[in-house]
């Protein structure tokens, strides 16, 4: 059973107060780049509405990065941006004398939400981002201030990953008290490797899969298409150099399943 929204909160309450990642050393923080997504869903600033609504629903993400042309991050979008459409009838209708209290500015923007045709005309422009070294108290802090399910991940401005509630919510249930610095820098090898490997591989669809590893232990998250695709995956943890032990939750998804998302 996942954890429910009130427990997830409570972890992102517990990690900020304690200003720590996970109870390890501080020699070893846990960085964004030992649990984050790196090949992230995005879009393009001229997408369509229309695209975009199917893009989410096709690979069941909740909200994706949006890039330009030279890979720059320039904003994001999610489920809750496509929520007051004129096409579904639930855009703002304000009173009269509301509208003349909140002023023409807040209601032009409305208006642009509400029927603009295209991500750029939706988007949230100001992102709140980390980098790879970002350590994942940083992370869980910026979540809980900023009242946001996950954070792009940019170096030099390029987007690099993402790191989502879930994968902090998978980082904790993979913690182990006490990593070693020297440990934790051969864990991120192994992890590079898998994720490299597995990216060459046609049947594997990484961008529904997380990996992380501790003390040489591969724990895989995510949802797959098929038993074979989840047995691959396996296989090919099991085959990386260094690793002990593979501890595998991945779920098989297949289109008659109920919308459940592995990563968010």
């Amino acid at each position: 059973m996942g954890l429910g929204e009130t427990q997830k909160d409570a972890f992102f309450a517990w990690l900020y107060q304690k200003g720590q990642a996970l109870k390890i050393d501080r020699s070893g923080d846990m960085k964004a780049a030992d649990v984050m997504v790196s090949t992230v869903i995005t879009v393009g600033p001229e997408c369509s509405v229309q695209d975009l609504a199917e893009i989410l629903l096709e690979n069941r993400v909740s909200a994706v990065p949006v890039v330009s042309n030279g890979g720059d991050l320039v904003g994001i979008v999610s489920e809750g941006d496509l929520i007051r459409r004129t096409e579904m009838d639930t855009e703002r209708r304000r009173s009269r004398w509301l509208a003349l209290l909140i002023g023409a500015q807040p209601l032009a923007a409305e208006f642009v939400k509400s029927n603009g045709r295209r991500v750029a005309d939706v988007m949230t422009r100001d992102v709140v981002v980390a980098t790879p070294d970002t350590p994942l108290r940083h992370i869980a802090a910026l979540l809980e201030k900023n009242g946001i399910k996950r954070v792009p991940i940019v170096s030099h401005g390029k987007l690099v990953g993402i790191v989502s509630r879930a994968n902090l919510v998978q980082a904790l249930a993979s913690a182990r008290k006490e990593i070693k610095a020297a440990t934790a820098t051969s864990d991120r090898m192994i992890r590079e490797e898998l994720l490299l490997r597995l990216r060459t591989e046609p049947w594997a669809r990484t961008s529904r899969l997380n990996v992380i590893v501790h003390d040489g232990t591969v724990e895989l998250w995510g949802a797959v298409r098929s038993p074979e695709e989840k047995q691959a995956i396996r296989l090919a943890a099991e085959l990386t150099r260094g690793v002990r032990a593979v501890s595998d939750n991945l779920i098989v998804d297949s289109s008659s399943s109920t919308l459940c998302l592995a990563i968010a």
